[in-house]
């Protein structure tokens, strides 16, 4: 296919323009950024957002991937004289890789099998006869005896049936209508059935519900899938597709035997019941369910970036004065303090779970939070954390302090501690601190400080571990930079790790950004960014509209409006006698302004109604507004939950079949998805996100296997 047979195929699937897919697909190729091209390309994208172009560049390489492996196979049949016109054109008008395979499996270079075997004995004229199913004059017994031949190891009858045979099962295994037909019957219709292997057939596992399940395998959502094939892996389960035998031998039948009354009839039926056994469904039951895995694999990173896009835009508690608390019982509770703009202020150790140590650490506390004028209090939900909290809050009440306190989650915190980034940033510190530190920056600012984590590690996806690495880490990337860029950075103070995650900027780039920060001090405006090493045009077009800087030399360099539209904000201000200061803000100004005069070849109405947007609060951060929940103090461990108690709590982690939530007790409870709502629930991801605070009721306690079933109140 050329490349527009291609753009006319995605445009078909997306339900898109062809237009527009291959101005995407352009863009795309000269480099852009899937941000920058749905925000600064929207005249030629037709306004697609970004996940519209993350599809169009998914099926983009699908294709062309698709293509590459067409000439690797045209080559290959070529090479072995047997390409007709008709097979080439077979072959190239294929859109599809599975039927790709099946075209190209009957030239497949193979190990040596029964049929090459049989065929270097000189049975494949008697496999050809065979097939032919004509009436013939003379008996079985006479035609066979043509091929027997003892030098050749076909000694008798049976050899040379057997043999005959065995190249037609191959030839019906390789048949590329009747593999297509059984693999999509088998994936309509097989039921997948787990079972515990013999020596853990008495035992109790994190597997023991597929012990001995079935269920239609069209409908057995991902994490069953993903759970079905861990247990596999861990040697807990075996697992297999169980099919209605019958229907595929009378199908492949219907297929080869053509003449039922044929002097091979029973033979014919012999090598399509083999075939079947010996060389079809093996490969098409283990081919099925790894197509299965796949989209279970998808799902399950849908749902990782689903829960990750939402943990990383949470609302920031902004330029505050945070201290942070790793909480601990025989070690203690690490204290830091961090300024309004997230540097490291000062540490210390403090034991409030020791009677005796109480009253130091409370003046300890107190002290911190006069010196350094704390806003916020942040505590870590680890180890201690419910208790920390509660001496927390009694102090805060004893001492009427107009300060809050937070707990938050400490997932990867301790991966980030122990990280080369977190020892660049603080060599002089050990890992407990470094952990506080992070604890106080991720209430300050959670988008800014979980980049430096490796997402897989912050703990919201389902079977992370078990899916395809190279798919995960490719989506969770795209899914930070999406974050990163719809937020925008603040250029002056951001981390080369936050800068990495700018549109076309990269971990190089980004480097060399703080290097040239700290050598020549804050940018004064964003053109200054070409002086920096390997920042050339083409990263700076990309990049741009995404970085912020609060003080700056050019009203507009603290804005989303792209440096390349400064010319039309100025244009807009002289036709309104007003300064570009006095533009920024005027809300009834701006609304004033009429769009068309200002419409051109390369910006139109949607860049500019962006603009004006921009214009009106320009800079805004555009992730929530910061609230804080306070835990029960009647519970403090799993033992203190009884049931029916209605409690507070926040999400974790969404999965396909429920939610995780914190309640306060170092443990999370599930709300199984048919405890979230009270009527059907399709996607759980429609009800709740991570981070929303939620009212539960406790269903279920099972204290030994540390489980916890809730149910969302309304």
């Amino acid at each position: 296919m050329d490349n527009q047979s291609i753009i006319k195929y995605i445009g078909s699937e997306l339900e898109q323009s062809s237009s527009a897919v291959e101005n995407t697909v352009i863009l795309l190729e000269e480099g852009g950024t899937i941000p920058f091209i749905s925000r600064y390309r929207k005249e030629k994208t037709g306004g697609l957002n970004e996940i519209v172009i993350r599809s169009i560049s998914e099926r983009w390489d699908y294709y062309k991937e698709l293509e590459k492996r067409k000439e690797t196979i045209v080559k290959t049949i070529d090479e072995q004289g047997k390409l007709t016109p008709a097979l080439r054109k077979q072959i190239l008008e294929c859109r599809d890789k599975t039927k790709l395979e099946d075209i190209y499996l009957p030239y497949k270079p193979k190990r040596r099998t029964k049929a090459m075997i049989a065929a270097e004995k000189g049975l494949g004229p008697l496999a050809e006869i065979m097939l032919k199913q004509e009436t013939l004059s003379r008996t079985k017994q006479q035609l066979v005896q043509l091929f027997i031949n003892p030098e050749k190891q076909v000694e008798t009858y049976e050899d040379a049936v057997k043999g005959a045979c065995d190249i037609i099962a191959e030839q019906i295994a390789d048949d590329a209508f009747i593999r297509g037909w059984i693999r999509a019957q088998v994936l309509d219709k097989a039921l997948l059935h787990s079972q515990a292997k013999k020596q853990w057939a008495d035992k109790e596992s994190k597997f023991q519900n597929y012990y001995d399940f079935s269920e239609l395998l069209k409908k057995s959502p991902s994490h069953r899938v993903l759970a079905i094939r861990r247990g596999a892996i861990e040697g807990v389960l075996i697992w297999k597709l169980e099919i209605e035998k019958p229907l595929f031998i009378d199908f492949i039948k219907t297929r080869i035997i053509k003449n039922p009354n044929c002097l091979f009839s029973e033979e014919l039926a012999a090598a399509v019941t083999d075939s079947f056994d010996r060389l079809i469904f093996l490969s098409i039951e283990r081919e099925v369910f790894m197509l299965k895995l796949e989209q279970a694999e998808k799902e399950a990173i849908n749902v990782f970036t689903d829960n990750l896009h939402k943990l990383l835009l949470s609302a920031p508690a902004g330029n505050k004065v945070i201290m942070g608390i790793d909480p601990g019982f025989r070690t203690g509770c690490k204290v830091v303090v961090i300024d309004s703009k997230g540097d490291f202020k000062e540490f210390t150790a403090i034991y409030p779970h020791e009677h005796k140590r109480k009253e130091q650490t409370a003046q300890i506390l107190l002290g911190f939070i006069k010196k350094y004028q704390v806003d916020i209090i942040a505590i870590g939900n680890g180890t201690a954390s419910k208790e920390t909290d509660i001496f927390i809050r009694q102090l805060i009440k004893d001492h009427k302090l107009k300060i809050s306190s937070v707990v938050v989650s400490e997932a990867g915190a301790s991966v980030y501690s122990a990280s080369e980034v977190a020892a660049k940033e603080f060599p002089d510190q050990d890992v407990t601190v470094r952990g506080a530190i992070s604890i106080a920056r991720r209430l300050q600012d959670p988008l800014a400080e979980l980049v430096k984590i490796d997402p897989k590690s912050i703990g919201v996806g389902q079977y992370q571990h078990d899916v395809n690495q190279h798919a995960l880490k490719k989506a969770l990337d795209l899914t930070v930079e999406s974050c990163v860029n719809y937020v925008g950075v603040e250029l002056n103070t951001a981390s080369c790790e936050l800068l990495s995650f700018v549109s076309g900027i990269g971990q190089t780039v980004a480097k060399n950004i703080v290097d040239f920060r700290r050598d020549n001090g804050p940018f004064k405006s964003r053109k200054d960014l070409l002086k920096v090493a390997k920042l050339g045009p083409k990263v700076f077009e990309q990049s741009a509209g995404f970085l912020r800087m609060r003080e700056n030399s050019y009203p507009l360099d603290n804005s989303a409006i792209h440096p390349e539209a400064y010319p039309i904000v100025e244009k807009i201000a002289r036709d309104h006698n007003v300064s570009l200061e006095e533009i920024i803000g005027d809300e009834k100004l701006i609304e004033n302004v009429a769009i068309d005069n200002y419409v051109t070849a390369e910006f139109g109405r949607p860049t500019l109604e962006d603009i004006l947007k921009e214009l009106k609060k320009p800079g805004r951060d555009p992730r929530k507004e910061f609230k804080s929940i306070i835990f029960s103090d009647i519970i403090n461990t799993i033992e203190d939950l009884s049931l029916g108690m209605i409690l507070d709590g926040i999400v974790t982690n969404v999965t396909n079949f429920g939610a995780f939530v914190d309640i306060g007790v170092h443990q999370d409870g599930l709300i199984h998805i048919s405890q979230l709502s009270n009527s059907f629930v399709r996607n759980p991801q429609d009800i709740v996100s991570v981070g929303d605070e939620v009212k539960v009721e406790v269903l279920k306690v099972e204290i030994a296997l540390k489980r916890i079933a809730l149910k969302r109140l309304k």
